[in-house]
């Protein structure tokens, strides 16, 4: 007879991989200045954060979520059903919509919990969730509680057009049918392919859902996410995001036509059963929206060294994924030498992330670094100098 703790007691990878001192996870930040930041009591430059614009020590954005503490106090004890809507609540989501040109807006208190709050509200007992099989864990969970609600689920190969109107041909035109996929994919970095998907959702009578979770303050008009990126702002149904990247904070929403967004609101379970959003969060990310669309130039600025360190690092010799967003992979292969490399990185300053399977699949371990506006050519250089030492070191290049 199997325990049903058997899993927990013979899992030992985590253990391995720290004994032999590279383990890169959960180490502990103890100050957090943006570009650099302080682990193990020294000063290493950050280059695995999703603070794109380095907004979470923006004396702005610190300032409001004080003195929305100061004035709520630290929760709402309640649901945005109930008890905990505030004043704050509304002004962002009405500030969101307005950003990314939708008609309404409904925030979440976790980005993860966005999807599951969408989806498995509106795709019902026989329609149909279409996934794009490299979609964020947050839609997948959202996806298979559909599922479990009796929706049909169906995947897609990743960024595969054919493969997509080869689902949306196998269900009948006149099925609800709900499309979901990242506008830009947090591993890779890369683009959704999102006007070929538009034409294939008027062809085969769909809906879609993009997460624009690693687009907003990225790509678009202003940092506007993928819709806008594509000149698609009034074709796209609803575009779902986070506040834990460039609107440094915590929380997630949902962006749609008002009618949409009302019915999600008096149905969603993950809106009326949870605690809303905290007033210092919202606060903050109202902040830091504010400074988004008010200093645009930042997305330029990131742009430009995102640029900057995918040529580098594919000057050096390196198998970096081609891409035009803060988002860039570095792919090594095999999963030693992934964490060898990160403690190496590590040891000389620069933390990045390591990814191995099954995050990411066989043959593909990579170190995703990721880049802020806030870094400074001298931080850019530092990470280039130190790749490069370290990867003719190791071998990985020349």
């Amino acid at each position: 007879m199997n325990d049903l703790f058997t899993k927990c007691y013979t899992f030992t990878r985590a253990d391995e991989v720290k004994a032999a001192g590279f383990y890169p996870y959960f180490r502990p930040i103890e100050q957090n200045e943006g570009p650099v930041v302080k682990i193990e009591g020294r000063e290493v430059i950050m280059a695995g954060s999703n603070n794109y614009h380095g907004l979470t020590t923006h004396p702005k954005v610190i300032e409001a979520a004080q003195k929305a503490l100061l004035k709520y106090g630290t929760g709402c004890s309640g649901s945005r059903y109930l008890t905990g809507t505030l004043d704050l609540h509304i002004e962002l989501e009405n500030k969101l919509a307005k950003f990314l040109n939708k008609e309404s807006c409904l925030l979440f208190s976790t980005g993860y919990q966005t999807a599951q709050g969408i989806i498995p509200t509106l795709v019902n007992k026989g329609e149909y969730i279409i996934s794009d099989k490299d979609n964020h864990a947050s839609i997948v969970s959202g996806t298979l509680m559909a599922k479990g609600m009796l929706a049909d689920l169906k995947r897609y190969k990743h960024g595969d057009i054919n493969d997509l109107e080869r689902v949306l041909k196998s269900i009948p035109v006149e099925t609800g049918k709900l499309i979901s996929t990242d506008g830009v994919f947090s591993t890779s970095g890369t683009i959704v392919e999102l006007p070929e998907i538009m034409a294939l959702c008027k062809k085969y009578n769909a809906r879609i859902l993009v997460d624009d979770a690693h687009s907003l303050g990225v790509i678009g008009k202003g940092g506007r996410g993928t819709a806008s990126h594509f000149g698609l702002d009034n074709e796209v149904d609803m575009i779902m995001g986070t506040f834990s990247k460039t609107l440094s904070s915590l929380g997630g929403f949902v962006a749609g036509e008002e009618r949409v967004i009302n019915f999600l609101k008096h149905h969603s379970p993950a809106l009326i059963f949870s605690a809303s959003p905290t007033p210092s969060s919202v606060a903050a990310a109202i902040a830091a929206l504010d400074i988004l669309s008010s200093e645009p130039e930042r997305v330029d600025r990131l742009s430009r060294n995102a640029k900057k360190m995918r040529d580098g690092l594919k000057g050096l010799g390196f198998h970096v994924l081609d891409g035009i967003t803060p988002i860039v992979p570095v792919i090594l292969g095999n999963d030693l030498l992934t964490f060898q490399f990160w403690r190496k990185l590590y040891d000389a300053g620069v933390f990045v992330n390591a990814f191995v399977p099954p995050g990411v699949p066989q043959n593909l371990s990579m170190l995703r670094t990721s880049y802020m506006a806030t870094h400074e050519d001298k931080h850019l250089d530092r990470i280039l100098e130190v790749f490069s030492q370290i990867g003719k070191e190791m071998g990985a290049i020349k």
